[in-house]
């Protein structure tokens, strides 16, 4: 039967987060309803609050990161149990369209659903409603803001009995994506110096990628200082509060040519940021943009011909190039050897009732990571 969950939705952008009751549809065939443990609090659940993305489905359960365990497997659900503990994909793998047949899974063309807010199988049914009935879209397909979600298994990857969910939420999303846009769409590679522009949840993990990419030089900007400090213990060498004063370092140390790879994971991107990124880069360098822009953003001051005659490269990248159906397990191993840091990036975690809280210490700068623990 369908259950009740108290869950964190947008009525309307912009707008705060609302705590209201939902009602948890019962799990189709390769669906498994979740109890949750732990959600991530990303800034990309804060762009369909100020309406920088655009929901398809309001109202709608935001939240696309986190961790719980299955509480019913739908029928016809080979491989899933009750009691299996989980890690959520914001993008779903379907397994076998063009993308996931060639290990790019972040490109599964399910991904076209994320901000639908209805089953990518189905366009007029939710997973959530309201009890009055009025449908309640998903956010990503996942809904974590929710005491309980539905998913389908193309969502979710199976964890270890003994990993602990208060902590390995963080590999659904920001881990993955940072590291990724470092490791896998910069290509980093040993002795080049990288600048990460901006050192939240996301660029934090893009500092991590770097420093293990074999980076000589890992230049972190953020106005925080906070974030400094924190990148600083976590693999930046050098760390600044402006990016012209980082792209300057950059080029004392490298005869003047900048840096061989820039990484752009600010909250909130603009055409700017991307532009700072190119100008800080050497000839046939390579600008990541991994931060999501408004809807309403749509030009960079770039010249086209400092791009051709000087070879640089603008790379986006969704998910930072992952294929979380692999990555997951890889990170979850160096996190068990200590070679990735999960435990130093959160900074507090919140009850549900407290999540705009949450979102104000993100906003102004109180968190490296913020987490709801169910």
């Amino acid at each position: 039967m369908p259950i009740t969950s108290r869950a964190a939705i947008v009525r309307a952008a912009p707008g705060e987060f609302e705590i209201a009751d939902v009602v948890v549809d019962d799990p189709r065939p390769n669906e498994i309803r979740v109890t949750m443990v732990a959600a991530g609090m990303c800034h990309s659940d804060h762009h369909m609050m100020t309406g920088d993305s655009v929901a398809g489905h309001l109202p709608m359960v935001c939240g696309h990161e986190g961790t719980g365990v299955v509480q019913a497997v739908g029928p016809n659900t080979p491989g899933w149990s009750v009691g299996d503990a989980v890690v959520f994909t914001w993008i779903p793998s379907c397994g076998s369209c063009r993308w996931c047949a060639g290990g790019m899974t972040n490109l599964c063309d399910r991904g076209r659903y994320l901000l639908a807010g209805h089953r990518f199988d189905d366009e007029g049914s939710f997973r959530f409603a309201l009890p009055d009935g009025t449908d309640v879209g998903q956010m990503c397909q996942v809904g974590s803001f929710s005491e309980h979600t539905l998913v389908s298994v193309d969502s979710a990857i199976r964890l270890p009995a003994h990993v602990d969910l208060e902590k390995v939420w963080l590999l659904g999303c920001g881990v993955g994506t940072g590291w990724g846009s470092a490791v896998y769409a910069a290509e980093t590679e040993p002795g080049d110096v990288v600048i990460v522009m901006g050192v939240g949840g996301v660029g934090i993990n893009a500092v991590q990628g770097a420093h293990h990419a074999g980076a000589v030089a890992v230049i972190a900007v953020d106005p925080v200082e906070f974030k400094r400090d924190a990148a600083l213990s976590l693999g930046a060498t050098h760390a600044f509060s402006d990016m012209d004063d980082a792209a300057d370092f950059a080029r004392s140390i490298t005869n003047g040519q900048g840096a061989d790879r820039a990484i752009v994971t600010v909250g909130v991107v603009s055409g700017e940021h991307v532009a700072q990124a190119v100008a800080a880069i050497r000839k046939g360098g390579v600008a990541v943009v991994t931060g999501i822009a408004p809807d309403s953003e749509t030009s960079m001051p770039i010249s086209p011909l400092e791009l051709t005659r000087y070879q640089k490269r603008i790379q986006g990248t969704i998910y930072g190039h992952a294929n979380p159906q692999a990555d997951v397990a890889r990170q979850l191993q160096m996190y068990e050897a200590g070679m990735l840091k999960l435990d130093e990036l959160i900074t507090r975690m919140y009850a549900l009732d407290d999540i705009n809280e949450g979102y104000r210490d993100m906003i102004e700068g109180r968190n490296i990571r913020g987490g709801i623990l169910f």
